[in-house]
């Protein structure tokens, strides 16, 4: 049989059966980690109404203890588990200068040559490089161990200030909160912005930093809200049906536009046009969940404008066309 036989017939088995993750905990994983894991794939989520992830954890001896000396893992089962994942999040590395287990880089390379999707929180990116996956591929890891990963694998193309990187079938993401922000990428892509909200909601954790943004500001926000971006971009929201542009809001913020777009930078990690673009494709996808059909009404609606534009803007934050997205994600209802 051919590999893209091979793969097929993975597919049409994954398309019958919960989509799987499974979490390889090698010795000195961090706990965080782990738990966003646990949380976002693991948990039931019975108020969404669909049916959720399978998660499984499996370790590459019967006792793995966790970083710090915290806890011992015990009764997980071994590594065979990653020949049944769809997606596979990949240890990290309390030294990321020890190289994983020869038995952890065969599981990863397995997982990989059969096209199911890999994931890296923190410095999980270094197992995915040592596994050789990386290679030719964009990806981010922690911040403080970027030029360590730089000099160990140059053939990868690392960005090292963005919060995570998705390149094909393999994500990797910075830090430990960055985690989160990516375990509700994945489930934006694998269910919808609506559900990816909601679980969001659940957590109470904006589901709106995408991965372009910086890992670390170098400024504080400032504690006092009407001195900080809060107030406009809640007013911004209020607008989106209506032609919004940056100088509109450089007028409210009552600043020039040079001064906003380093207000924004500072602060949030992108700019005020991409900050704008990006929460109005976030309402069209609402709508085109909840069922709308008519493309220049969702694009008034969103402020985009002409539904060609809609079209670009969605192509290019999901990789699908209205019609793709609406018949994927389309919801009878949401908890």
């Amino acid at each position: 049989m051919s590999k893209e036989s091979s793969q097929s017939g993975l597919r049409a088995e994954a398309q019958s059966r919960p989509h799987r993750v499974v979490v390889i905990v090698d010795e000195g994983s961090n706990p965080f980690e782990l738990g966003v894991a646990t949380e976002l794939f693991g948990l039931r989520r019975p108020e969404l109404d669909r049916e959720w992830y399978d998660l499984a954890l499996c370790t590459p001896s019967p006792a793995v203890g966790m970083h710090h000396g915290f806890f011992t893992l015990t009764d997980v089962a071994g590594l065979d588990q990653v020949d049944q994942a769809d997606t596979l999040i990949v240890p990290n590395r309390p030294d990321p200068e020890t190289p994983p287990s020869p038995e952890v880089l065969d599981a990863v390379r397995r997982t990989a040559d059969r096209g199911a999707r890999l994931v890296s929180f923190c410095t999980g990116a270094f197992t995915l490089a040592a596994a050789g996956v990386l290679d030719g591929k964009r990806a981010t890891t922690h911040w403080r161990w970027a030029e360590l990963f730089e000099r160990m694998f140059p053939h990868v193309h690392l960005e090292p200030d963005v919060l995570f990187v998705a390149d094909g079938n393999v994500f990797t993401a910075a830090g430990s909160a960055a985690a989160l922000d990516l375990g509700l990428h994945l489930i934006k892509r694998d269910h919808g912005a609506e559900i990816a909200n909601a679980v969001s909601r659940r957590l109470v954790f904006t589901a709106n930093r995408d991965g372009g943004q910086r890992q670390f500001i170098d400024q504080p926000v400032p504690p006092v809200a009407d001195t900080s971006l809060a107030p406009l971009l809640d007013w911004a929201r209020a607008q989106l049906d209506g032609p919004l542009t940056v100088g509109d809001l450089a007028a409210r913020a009552a600043v020039s536009q040079a001064t906003l777009h380093r207000r924004f930078q500072a602060e949030l990690g992108t700019t005020p046009l991409t900050w704008l673009t990006g929460e109005r494709v976030a309402v069209a996808c609402r709508l085109l969940e909840r069922g709308e059909v008519r493309l220049d009404k969702i694009a008034r609606q969103t402020g985009l404008g002409t539904a060609t534009n809609l079209r670009i803007q969605l192509k290019r934050s999901t990789g699908l066309t209205p019609s793709d997205y609406r018949r994927r994600f389309r919801l009878e209802s949401v908890g």
